[in-house]
């Protein structure tokens, strides 16, 4: 599965972004994760495919919402109230399968449960 990703950019400190991400093949589980420099690769937030299950890393609850549109097979990142230290190169990540709610909380943050990447977005946060 090819995974296109797009909508980053520049926002100053308490604006807002979206993500899409689309994908060409099936995406159970769609993911975003971000890269900031010298920094490890960091899991933001995932959800199933019927929705309604979201995952979040603690950082980033209340102010980012991901959601998913299986019509048109894109997931997309609204990311609110950002800060500078959101900066960073946001991946998508999308995995084949649908996995019981319990397998979905125990792996959804992990990197290597994904089989798809996309090309990453950058996202800069000025204060």
């Amino acid at each position: 599965v090819q995974l296109q990703a797009s909508g980053g950019g520049l926002a100053q400190a308490g604006g807002s972004l979206r993500l899409s991400c689309t994908g060409s093949g099936r995406t159970d589980v769609m993911a975003w994760f971000r890269q900031a420099p010298g920094k490890e690769r960091e899991f933001v937030a995932a959800i199933r495919w019927s929705g309604g299950n979201e995952y979040y890393i603690d950082s980033v609850k209340g102010r980012f919402t991901i959601s998913r549109d299986n019509a048109k097979n894109t997931g997309y990142l609204q990311m609110n109230s950002l800060k500078p230290d959101d900066t960073a190169v946001y991946y998508c990540a999308a995995r084949e399968g649908r996995p019981i709610l319990s397998v979905f909380w125990e792996n959804a943050s992990k990197k290597d449960w994904y089989d798809s990447w996309g090309v990453g977005t950058q996202v800069t946060v000025s204060s």
